[in-house]
Order: C-alpha cells, then sequence, then structure tokens
C-alpha cells in the first residue's frame, strides 16, 4: 500500500476530530474577539462581557451545527460554505438581540462594541474557513487526503465526470480506471485512464486495491447493470456513488432532495430554498435600503419633473409575473402621455415612439424610470437582482414558443439582471432576442450565488443604466 494511500486513510479516520478542531477554533475566535475588542474600545472585559461572549460561542456551536458548517466540503464550492456560514452568524446574533431585549439589559453594552462584534466576526470566521480549506486543498494535491477512485461506465456521462475530477485535483481523488462492458473500450486509455475490465470485474478489483470510492456512471437505461454491481459492492466498505445521467435532462438548479426519507432529485427548483433564500431577502433589504436613502433626492426631483411636464400620475403601475407565476404591481416613474394596462395585449415603446414624453425619454434611456422599484424591493415581490419582469401579455405569447421560458419566475424578478448587463434589455421585436434574454435569465438562476449578485450590482453601474436598445 502506497506512503499517499496510508496517510489520506490515516486523515479520514481523523475527518471528526478535524471537525471538532474547527469547531474548537470558531468558538474560541468569537469569544476572544470580545475582550480584544473591549481593549481596542478602552472598556473593561467584565463580568457582562464575559456573558455575551459565553452565550457567542456557545450559540456559535448550535447555529454552525446546525446549518452543517461543518460537514464535509470536499468539492462543494466555496461560496456555499461561506452563506451558511452567514446564515449561521446570523441566527447568533438573533439569540443574542431577542436575549438583550428579553432582560432588558442591552443598556450594558457598548452599542459601538457589539456592532464591531457582530460585523467582524463572520469575516474573521471567513477567513479562518478558507484557510482551512486552502490547507486542505494543498495537502491534497501533494497526495494527502486522497481517496482512489473506480468509474463504473465509460460513456459521455462517466467520462465527463473524470474529466471534472482530473481538473479539481485540490479534491484530492484519483481516478484509478474505468470499467464498461463495451468491447471496443476493452483493454483502452481513456484521459490517459485505463478501462480495467468489465462490470462483472468491478467487485474483485475494489476488494483487491481497496478503493475507496465507486461511482456508477451508466445510462439510465442500464439499471439491471447497476443493480448487480451495487450488490456485489455491498460486501465491500467502498462509497458508492450513484451519478443519474440527467444530461438527458434542461435542467434548472438540479440538486438532491430527500422526500420524507425518500430520496430524489429536483431537476427544476429554485436556489433559493431554506436558508438561501433567507440570505437573499436580507441582501434585498440591505441593498435597497442603501440606495433608496442615497438616492431620495433623486426620486423627488424626476417625481417633480414628471408631475409638471405632462399631464397625469406621477408613477406608472404595470401587471408583472412575479415569484411562481403570481401576478403583482410594478411601479415605474410615468414616462408616456398614456397609461394602458391591458393585460391581453401590450405595446411596447419603439425608436420614436409618439406617446414618450420628453422627460420620458431621458428616464428610459437612463433607466431612471425604473428607481420606484427599489419599493417593490422593500414589499418583497421583487429582487434587486433577478430577470427583468414582462408583460402579462409577453409571458403568455413566449411562454408557448420558447422552451423554459416560465423557469424565469422560480426566483423573483428583478431591477436589474444578467441578462440586461449583457445587453439584452429593451425592445423584443425578435424571436431571437426574447430567446438570448431568456437564455441569460436561466444562466443567472444556474448560477446564482450572493457575490454573483454583487458582481451584476456592481457592472450595472457601468453597463445597466444606458443601452442603444432602451427607448
Amino acid at each position: 500500500m502506497s506512503k499517499n494511500l496510508v496517510k489520506g486513510r490515516a486523515m479520514m479516520r481523523n475527518h471528526s476530530w478535524l471537525s471538532v478542531i474547527q469547531r474548537l477554533l470558531d468558538v474560541g475566535l468569537v469569544y476572544a474577539l470580545v475582550p480584544l475588542l473591549c481593549m481596542f474600545y478602552g472598556l473593561n472585559f467584565n463580568k457582562s462581557y464575559v456573558i455575551v461572549a459565553i452565550l457567542g460561542g456557545a450559540f456559535t456551536w448550535g447555529a454552525m451545527s446546525l446549518m452543517g458548517a461543518y460537514r464535509a466540503w470536499r468539492g462543494s464550492p466555496l461560496w456555499h460554505e461561506l452563506s451558511v456560514l452567514l446564515v449561521g452568524w446570523s441566527i447568533v446574533i438573533v439569540l443574542l438581540v431577542f436575549l438583550a431585549w428579553a432582560t432588558k439589559s442591552s443598556d450594558v453594552y457598548s452599542r459601538l462594541l457589539i456592532g464591531s462584534w457582530f460585523v467582524l466576526t463572520p469575516i474573521l470566521l471567513s477567513v479562518m474557513h478558507i484557510l482551512q480549506r486552502l490547507f486542505l486543498r494543498n495537502l491534497r494535491k501533494k497526495g494527502c487526503n486522497s481517496r482512489r477512485v473506480v468509474i463504473v461506465g465509460a460513456g459521455d456521462l462517466g467520462l465527463k465526470l473524470a474529466q471534472r475530477i482530473q481538473e479539481a485535483d485540490w479534491m484530492g481523488m484519483q481516478v484509478v480506471g474505468f470499467f464498461d462492458d463495451d468491447k471496443q473500450k476493452e483493454n483502452t486509455t481513456v484521459l490517459n485512464i485505463p478501462v480495467l475490465g468489465k462490470t462483472k470485474d468491478v467487485y474483485a478489483f475494489v476488494r483487491d486495491e481497496g478503493i475507496e470510492y465507486v461511482y456508477l456512471a451508466l445510462p439510465m437505461r442500464s439499471e439491471k447493470r447497476m443493480r448487480e454491481v451495487f450488490d456485489q459492492l455491498q460486501d465491500t466498505t467502498a462509497s458508492i456513488f450513484l451519478v443519474p445521467d440527467l444530461f438527458v435532462f434542461q435542467l434548472l438548479s438540479a440538486k438532491e432532495m430527500d422526500i420524507a426519507g425518500l430520496p430524489a432529485f429536483a431537476l427544476c427548483e429554485t436556489p433559493l430554498t431554506g436558508s438561501f433564500g433567507l440570505l437573499k431577502r436580507l441582501e434585498d433589504i440591505i441593498l435597497s435600503s442603501i440606495i433608496l436613502t442615497v438616492i431620495s433626492p433623486l426620486l423627488l426631483i424626476i417625481a417633480y419633473a414628471v408631475k409638471t411636464t405632462s399631464a397625469g400620475p406621477i408613477l406608472f403601475k404595470q401587471t408583472r409575473y412575479g415569484l411562481n407565476g403570481e401576478k403583482i404591481k410594478v411601479y415605474k416613474f410615468r414616462s408616456m402621455t398614456t397609461c394602458d394596462n391591458d393585460e391581453t395585449m401590450i405595446r411596447q415603446a419603439t425608436q420614436g415612439d409618439a406617446r414618450i414624453t420628453n422627460v420620458g425619454a431621458f428616464l428610459r434611456r437612463t433607466s431612471l424610470d425604473e428607481l420606484p422599484q427599489f419599493f417593490n424591493v422593500l414589499q418583497g415581490c421583487m429582487s434587486v437582482v433577478g430577470p427583468r419582469p414582462h408583460a402579462v401579455a409577453h409571458n403568455e405569447e413566449y411562454r408557448k414558443l420558447i422552451k423554459g421560458y416560465m423557469w424565469r419566475h422560480k426566483v423573483k424578478p428583478g431591477i436589474t439582471g444578467w441578462a440586461q448587463i449583457n445587453g439584452w434589455r429593451g425592445e423584443t421585436d425578435t424571436l431571437y432576442k426574447m430567446e438570448k434574454r431568456v437564455e441569460y435569465d436561466l444562466e443567472y438562476i444556474r448560477r446564482w450565488s450572493i457575490f454573483f449578485d454583487l458582481k451584476i450590482v456592481f457592472l450595472t453601474i457601468f453597463k445597466g443604466f444606458t443601452n442603444k436598445n432602451a427607448f
């Protein structure tokens, strides 16, 4: 048995200890930051601060464990782990604030110190977990903490899996070989990985070589062969994973689910479930509140200009489809002399449209007419970032023409979006333009993360306000 394999198995056996150490480090950081901040602000680390530090550490242990922060993150994206840490710390904050309110003890503490603690802790926790990841990745690249893998199936699915594993060397997984019943692949090498035999040979090889991971990557029609391999491997200690052939479907945020103990795969599901939905809502409230505070003078100026230059209301409210296809009222500054709101048909603004006022033309060209939608965000019916809401009539038209069109509504509509900063905004006078917009909208949903949202918000400042297609 190789030296690296011995190291790998030793670290796997010690994974629970690594998890405990990470818990202790997190709790220690949460506790230690309180006396350090007391020293920085010239305050005494008295009994009150000792109590809040102990409670913070205890709540951190419980909340992070509840959120799954200490599970094995091998192969998982970094943003996922950091999001879990942020949600876990948010739970700690809520518990501490509630206790302070219930015991009427908030006046005992320095708001500046507690506020600094609330802000600095998730930053330092994130840094510590990132450093841990880098340390483990470095060990895995050197062959430590590695797992030997065989893949049953050398077809398109198996090759794609092997390629992903090879590209992600930081995962510490070594593909030893394939097993496949295709005679043409017998005794060949694919992606520099040998085809070691047929599916009937898997059991003996895994048993004799002490293979840790077996991936079943056969087509869905090969249920009988998968069952035979699985039954044989139950006589080994190998971890067995089924890689479903989901490439036959067009997927949206596919993930594994548990339905009352029965495993299932979500082929079309929103990424904003559970803690991630809460995180997205917190992002929307914080961003929209900050932005509305900053732009409030501009809102008053625009409202005055709209009211004094043409007859009609300041705001234009139009029915749109929101989350899960529910109808919502979306706010805009009125930019036209007429305010038709017919759900059965909609006439998009075109270049040189006579209905557009002089002020309205400027507002539409710069997207300033959409600023009132930040109030929609605070209401909870829109997000700062998401697919742009379309008129009801457009939804009814294009849902019949574009496959997966209604999947846009698996998340809340947004003020800005991935499609808009890539130039797909304005009039959709051809089917192709709408198809491209939908393509980018669905890509956004598949790729969603807080960091991706912040990237889109940042790019909107430079690319999202003006566009040649905005009339």
